[in-house]
């Protein structure tokens, strides 16, 4: 990655910021709780640009044009919300897990060779 790739996505970002800032207070809250939330337990693809997170706030921004609540947008369940639009992408749980796994594998592999 260059410096002009660097440059670039600091410009999307702030411009990416703004939107978010220009949207009613009620969506900038939910959005934030969305954006925590798919930091912590989201998909790897979320570090390797903004499309997501884009998304979000392209929806908020229709919801909000016609008047929804954030609520009406994302549901009660704002949590089952972000699950429902990571529930096919690979997240570093899923990632942890598999080293996990592997781990043990190796472990129980290993103590069954010394058995026998």
């Amino acid at each position: 990655m260059g410096i002009q790739d660097i440059i670039k996505g600091k410009k999307e970002w702030r411009a990416h910021v703004e939107r978010v800032k220009s949207l009613p207070k009620d969506y900038q809250i939910v959005y934030k709780e969305i954006q925590k939330y798919l930091f912590k337990v989201g998909p790897v693809e979320l570090n390797e640009g903004t499309d997501l997170l884009t998304g979000i706030v392209d929806l908020f921004e229709e919801g909000a044009l016609i008047g929804k609540g954030v609520l009406e947008v994302t549901g009660n369940d704002v949590a089952a919300f972000c699950d429902d639009l990571i529930k096919d992408s690979k997240t570093y749980a899923d990632i942890y897990q598999e080293s996990v796994n592997q781990e043990v594998s190796n472990a129980m592999r290993k103590a069954t060779d010394r058995i026998k």
